[in-house]
């Protein structure tokens, strides 16, 4: 029986309904041909922790995620942001420039909340160098995918690695900048005494501020060679401490990052020479002074150590001021060490996609050139850049040239509770300065405080 016969035997009805399966089946058919072929496609990556050839993620479904930063508007990250989109559909990015006042005590807040509610939290945000002890139980670890540990120590700079390596062994954030103390110094004070620059060791620099020091017939200070020695009116003189500490070689914390020792001869030695520099008929600073800012603003300081940010508020405050950036005075006979102050990008444990959010700050930070480009269209100058290989970079701005001297040797501590140690050590400086208070009694007490505190924050 020939195919002829049996369709002219067949109903019109039954023929229609052979018509109508036919094209379902070839439907089906074309249908999973499509699939089979997307799915063997060598062009799209099913593994979103692997890049593709151009870089761009699968994205299965949309992703929205809130991100914090804090010194660049909208206008300045938005086209970063716009490209990262572009290359990766399906993922949003809600950028807002967060205030600086009380940030600290606002993502902690939130972070908390978030862990133990339904408060949100953000899923990436801007955090201290001295703040991973504190927050890196919050927070999403580094994945293998984005950075493994040795290429982040062939990137970065040594600081960061230490100060964003928790002591779980995890890596937390990727550096957004390097940044630190320097000395900013009045260009016309320094040429008037017949310098161009500040000297490089500590004695001398230290002699030199004195020579610098002016004050009038009843033995009070009209213009400080440096302002040091106090805490009421110097904004980084917990910093400065610190650093002193630091450079005398003082072991601050341990390994757990809940006990402090500011007890240890070098530091004591350190709280001793600070204060030593506001009191006395030799001093080169005092606490009834106005704050260094004013002071530098109206001509009336010659140096004071300050981050590469404070170049905006001189710049805004009193353009008239022409100043110099240079590198922190060191000890004669030591290795170089220089205090880092700086910020990193990192992303919540409640975070519902970290790897994305991961990826977005990897490529923030790749493209932290063209992010320095555009701040420094609204700004004098752009984040000191992270990466080791930009430092000649920076070597070439007069702004930052002295942060390419110093970025390789800088160093910090992880307080991770850095408002609360912070204030303790203020207080400690004027509790020496206006009760005369014995510094190994005063750095004593704050010891027993910060240690109570740390056990809890730091735990």
């Amino acid at each position: 029986m020939d195919i002829k016969n049996i369709l002219q035997n067949i109903s019109p009805k039954k023929k229609k309904l052979l018509l109508i399966l036919g094209a379902v089946l070839l439907f089906l058919i074309i249908v999973l041909l499509i699939v089979l072929a997307a799915s063997g496609s060598p062009d799209i990556d099913n593994n979103p922790d692997t890049p593709n050839d151009d870089d761009t993620d699968v994205i299965t479904g949309n992703v929205t995620l809130d991100y914090w930063g804090l010194w660049e508007p909208e206008s300045v990250m938005e086209p970063t942001i716009q490209a990262y989109e572009a290359a990766h559909p399906g993922v949003t990015i809600e950028y807002s420039q967060q205030r600086f006042y009380q940030y600290e005590g606002r993502l902690y807040t939130r972070l908390t909340q978030a862990a133990t509610s339904e408060e949100p939290a953000p899923d990436i945000f801007r955090i201290n160098n001295t703040w991973t002890p504190k927050l890196y139980k919050y927070l999403t670890p580094l994945p293998q995918s984005v950075m493994d540990r040795q290429t982040y120590s062939e990137t970065f700079y040594p600081t960061a690695l230490e100060d964003f390596t928790a002591k779980d062994g995890n890596i937390y954030a990727l550096p957004w900048e390097i940044d630190g103390l320097a000395v900013f110094y009045n260009k016309q004070l320094l040429s008037d005494a017949g310098y161009s620059e500040p000297p490089l060791d500590w004695d001398s620099f230290i002699e030199f501020a004195r020579e610098l020091t002016v004050k009038n017939s009843s033995g009070q200070i009209t213009t400080s060679g440096l302002a040091i020695g106090t805490s009421n009116n110097i904004i980084h003189s917990a910093d400065i401490l610190s650093y002193m500490m630091i450079l005398n070689k003082a072991d601050l914390i341990d390994s757990t990052y809940t006990k402090v020792n500011l007890t240890s001869p070098e530091a004591l030695s350190a709280i001793q020479t600070y204060t030593s520099y506001s009191q006395g008929t030799n001093a080169i600073w005092t606490s009834d002074l106005r704050n260094e800012l004013e002071m530098f603003f109206s001509g009336r300081l010659a140096m004071m150590f300050a981050p590469s940010w404070r170049a905006f508020d001189i710049i805004e405050a009193a353009p008239s001021v022409e100043f110099g950036i240079a590198p922190l005075p060191q000890l004669t006979n030591n290795n170089p060490v220089y205090y880092s102050m700086y910020w990193g990008d990192a992303v919540s444990s409640t975070c519902e996609h970290p790897e994305v959010a991961w990826d977005f700050i990897k490529y923030l930070v790749d493209n932290q050139q063209e992010l320095f480009s555009a701040s420094s269209q609204v700004r004098a100058f752009g984040e000191p850049y992270s990466f080791v290989s930009l430092n000649s970079e920076m070597a070439n701005n007069p702004y930052l040239e002295a942060y390419s001297v110093m970025a390789p040797y800088m160093k910090s501590w992880g307080m991770g509770d850095q408002g609360y140690v912070e204030q303790k050590l203020n207080e400690g400086i004027s509790e020496i300065i206006e009760y005369d208070a014995d510094a190994d009694d005063v750095m004593r007490n704050i010891e027993v405080d910060i240690n109570d505190q740390l056990a809890q924050t730091n735990n």
